[in-house]
C-alpha cells in the first residue's frame, strides 16, 4: 500500500464531500460542521481554505482519494487535521499521512485536538510523537451533545 500526500485539485472535493456524509465517520471526528450535508456550505468553505497560507493535502492511498490532511492556523497556535475514508480506517494510512505532513511543515509546535473516545485518532497522533496537554469540552454536531475532547502538543 502507498500512501502518498498531492496538492489538493478541484475534483477531490467531491471525494472530501462524498466522505463527510459517512455517520460512523463523522460521530468518530464529533466536530464537525452544523450540517454536513449543505454543498453549498462545503464549497465555500474550502474556497476559502484553499486560498489560504495553511498546508492543505489530498491524501492518496495506492493513486486514488481516500482523504485530507492540513495544518492550519496562526503561527505557535497551528493545528493538524485530517480525514481518512473509514475503508482505510486500522491500515495505517492516517499515520503515514501524518507523518508525511509533519515533513512538509517542520514547524513546530503543532497541536491538535481529538474526541477523548476517538482511540483511532489518538492513536495516530501518540505515534507521530503528540502528547496529550489538556482536555475541553464542546458542542459537536456529529453527535449533537457536548462532548469531551484532548489537546495534543507535538514539539521539536
Amino acid at each position: 500500500m502507498d500512501v502518498a500526500l498531492r496538492e489538493v485539485r478541484a475534483g477531490d472535493l467531491d471525494v472530501f464531500f462524498t466522505l463527510m456524509q459517512d455517520p460512523e465517520a463523522g460521530r468518530m471526528a464529533a466536530f464537525t460542521p452544523e450540517d454536513p450535508g449543505d454543498r453549498a456550505r462545503f464549497d465555500a468553505h474550502w474556497e476559502r481554505i484553499l486560498r489560504t497560507d495553511d498546508v492543505n493535502r489530498t491524501v492518496l492511498v495506492d493513486g486514488a482519494v481516500a482523504g485530507h490532511a492540513a495544518v492550519y492556523g496562526p503561527p505557535g497556535e497551528r493545528e493538524v487535521t485530517y480525514w481518512i475514508d473509514r475503508a482505510h480506517w486500522g491500515r495505517g494510512v492516517a499515520t503515514a499521512a501524518l507523518r508525511a505532513l509533519l515533513l512538509l511543515v517542520p514547524e513546530r509546535p503543532l497541536h491538535a485536538r481529538a474526541a477523548a473516545d476517538n482511540a483511532g485518532s489518538l492513536r495516530v497522533l501518540a505515534k507521530c510523537g503528540f502528547t496529550v496537554t489538556g482536555r475541553d469540552s464542546g458542542y459537536a454536531h456529529a453527535r449533537g451533545e457536548e462532548t469531551e475532547e484532548l489537546l495534543l502538543r507535538l514539539d521539536g
